[in-house]
């Protein structure tokens, strides 16, 4: 199997972009770039289609900083669908403005229309991504955010030889939006995906995929800080290289303590920065990426590949595949979780709140609304606390920020209207499921403690929860029902990890903790884009504080218009 690849472009296109970008001056600087966002083809799997794309490329390009730097991101929009794009992982502060998601901080910029995302990249260092945040756009509209630490300021792990982007995502024959349109008008989940994806390519397992492979050229005994990002729509993804450990050094631009391993966990919309050593006998090794799901759920279970290719290899030799877990090793996903620790030094503490001035319990449900035209005369939804998210008509940012009344109540409940086993035997009952624009308001400052608890209404899942605004610490998680009483005592307050993203667990439950100091409507919702699109999503409203710097900024002259 003679791969071309075309590892010598991609590694020289990010390190001429790193190289560029570290020969910028140290004090804070002002990053500019231009996303035009456009239509082009693009050919997978034997089949070429048009696809939405910033600046014709897919992946999308990188966005480099450092910690400390202003970034302006002018977007125009000349593709047929509206657009937003969300800075995913940016904290945003007091900037909401610029956090993207559409119809919650901003209307969508229309066709032909542009907007500039303008925001500062304060206390964060690391790996995160950004992505259109409106319909299933971001099935090709995504790409990685780079974000170096401060000037003098080293890893604190060592310092590898070279760095590289391994971006995973999802690839659909046909247009996505007419897929989930007609899954939608059916009452049906659509398709899954054809195939998976590593940096835009499936890899030579796929017909027609021998120069649709990512490599990777490596040279013996360095060392290489892979930064990974799940940017699939519906997947969970194990990945791994053949024949090679990986060291856990940062998940979600957080810093954790290094551990090794064969194979990561990561669930869309995380990131995961890992070292690997080039120790192996020289040779061509895969890296592999495939879905977790220890549900009954049906899901695209093809494994997408790149290579791993020891410098001056021919590509006539075979590569070895990696022994990835199996595809519902929930033993192997609940281990590797619970590895993952903050670093919690001195130079990057874990500022746990000890102290909890909000509880709230939120279940995760699924049920039927009735559908007359549809299949089987219902159509799925979903749901947090039994209220499906309706999405508003204008930005509820804006709505909060100018008072305008009838966009949204703030009476989201702090728990479920009626308790039950929420993990026993399967419920195929509506509990009275309601629709609403409901919201939640949290004082400035206080301190929050979120339980997320799957049920089993209709079937458990796991379901990756991303809170816009915020990191949180994850202070626990467990299977089957939250106990209030028992399993706080069980809670780690010294070093939990510290994520923008986390999963909770087949028939289980997570609790976070954080503190809500940055003001403004912050979007909370599952990262499967097949719930969210259910309405398993919620926001919070935070209130401004007293001080100076502590309310909403005002919006920029050009936010797009509803």
């Amino acid at each position: 199997m003679a791969i071309n690849g075309d590892f010598v472009s991609k590694t020289t296109l990010f390190l001429v972009g790193l190289i560029a970008f570290i020969s910028f001056p140290a004090e804070a600087a002002v990053r500019k770039y231009q996303f035009d966002i456009q239509v082009k083809n693009v050919s997978r799997l034997c089949h070429a289609k048009p696809i939405v794309t910033v600046n014709g490329r897919f992946p999308g390009p990188t966005i480099y900083a450092r910690e400390g730097d202003r970034v302006i991101v002018n977007v125009t929009n000349h593709a047929k669908y509206n657009m937003s794009i969300h800075w995913h992982g940016l904290k945003q502060y007091r900037n909401g403005w610029a956090d993207g998601p559409a119809y919650i901080t901003q209307c969508p910029i229309k066709t032909g229309n542009s907007y500039a995302y303008d925001f500062n990249v304060t206390g964060q260092r690391g790996t995160l991504w950004w992505h259109a945040h409106i319909l299933w756009l971001r099935a090709t509209v995504y790409g990685a955010i780079v974000i170096m630490p401060k000037q003098g300021m080293p890893y604190p792990f060592p310092k590898p030889n070279m760095e590289q982007l391994v971006v995973l995502g999802e690839w659909w024959h046909k247009d996505v939006e007419e897929i989930v349109k007609q899954g939608n008008n059916m009452g049906l989940p659509p398709n899954m995906s054809d195939a998976h994806t590593i940096n835009g390519k499936p890899g030579p397992l796929f017909p027609c995929s021998e120069k649709h492979t990512f490599a990777m050229e490596v040279e013996s005994r360095k060392t290489y800080l892979l930064r990974i990002i799940n940017a699939a729509l519906n997947d969970e993804l194990f990945f791994a290289i053949a024949g090679h450990n990986m060291t856990v050094v940062e998940v979600d631009a957080v810093y954790t303590k290094p551990f090794v391993t064969q194979a990561i966990l990561i669930a869309p919309g995380q990131t995961t920065n890992v070292l690997i050593q080039a120790n192996q006998s020289p040779g061509r090794y895969f890296m592999a990426a495939r879905p977790f799901m220890d549900a009954p759920i049906p899901v695209d279970n093809k494994t997408a590949t790149g290579i791993f290719q020891y410098k001056g290899i021919p590509n006539t030799v075979l590569p070895t595949l990696p022994q990835l877990p199996a595809s519902n090793d929930t033993d192997f996903t609940l281990s590797y979780n619970k590895k993952l620790k903050s670093l919690n030094s001195a130079n990057f503490p874990a500022n746990v709140p000890l102290k909890v001035d909000r509880k709230l319990f939120y279940t995760v449900g699924f049920g039927k609304d009735s559908c007359p035209t549809c299949v089987n005369g219902t159509r799925i939804l979903a749901s947090l606390n039994n209220i499906s998210f309706v999405m508003p008509k204008i930005g509820l940012l804006q709505a909060h920020y100018f008072n305008i009344s009838g966009v949204f109540r703030t009476d989201f409940p702090d728990k479920p209207p009626k308790p039950f086993n929420y993990t026993g035997a399967p419920l195929t009952a509506n509990l009275g499921t309601a629709h609403g624009t409901r919201l939640s308001k949290i004082a400035f400052n206080s301190t929050v403690e979120l339980v997320l608890q799957d049920t089993n209404l209709l079937t458990v899942e796991s379901h990756p929860f991303h809170l816009h605004g915020y990191n949180f610490f994850v202070v626990g998680t467990g299977i089957g029902n939250f106990d209030p009483v028992k399993d706080p005592a069980k809670y780690n307050l010294v070093d939990p990890v510290e994520r923008n993203t986390v999963g909770v667990p087949t028939g289980g439950w997570t609790a976070i903790r954080f503190r809500a100091d940055n003001p403004g409507v912050w979007f909370m919702h599952c990262h499967l884009e097949l719930h969210t699109g259910w309405g398993l999503k919620m926001a919070f409203v935070v209130e401004d504080g007293k001080g100076a710097d502590q309310s909403i900024l005002p919006p920029p002259k050009d936010l797009p218009p509803c």
